[in-house]
């Protein structure tokens, strides 16, 4: 397991008894790593600063005691935004029917990058619906999804949050 997937481990009992659910955990950098967390509310709310400054102070907590990274380094608490990305295979299945770029690390008939409406999952193949053909993508070969920023999403997102 990588350090990024270690860290997410140690973190996630943390975060998830605060209210929350970790959407990715991201390591870049040598000198001064910087460690990005992005996470969001599990009752569906908007992520508030509060929320963010919570979390970076328990994961601070559990990281100075478990030490995985071995000095110093920054921590950024972020909400994954509208545009989010797609992570895990329930995420592709969650957002069905909304916009999506994915990437794969490798050719898929023919081709790395697909945007298009996603579908749905079945088993480990997420479905994306490209230029009115249905594509059908290993989960374990895509490299980066997010989702495409849209007024449909944008409408959705709306509804989420109520009055």
């Amino acid at each position: 397991m990588d350090l990024g997937g270690r860290i997410e481990r140690l973190i996630t009992p943390t975060v998830e008894a605060l209210g929350f659910t970790v959407v990715r955990v991201q390591i870049s950098g040598r000198q001064r790593p910087r460690l990005q967390v992005m996470a969001e509310r599990r009752d569906g709310k908007a992520m508030m600063v509060d929320d963010c400054a919570g979390i970076s102070r328990a994961i601070a907590a559990v990281l100075e005691v478990e030490d995985p990274i071995g000095g110093a380094f920054t921590l950024e608490v972020s909400s994954p935004g509208i545009d989010r990305p797609l992570v895990r295979l329930g995420d592709f299945e969650r957002f069905a029917g909304f916009e999506a770029k994915v990437e794969t690390n490798r050719p898929v008939g023919g081709r790395r990058r697909f945007r298009g409406r996603l579908v749905g999952v079945a088993g480990q193949v997420v479905r994306i619906q490209v230029e009115g053909a249905t594509v059908d993508l290993p989960y374990a070969d895509i490299g980066r999804a997010k989702l495409l920023l849209t007024d449909e999403l944008l409408a959705a997102s709306e509804k989420r949050k109520g009055p």
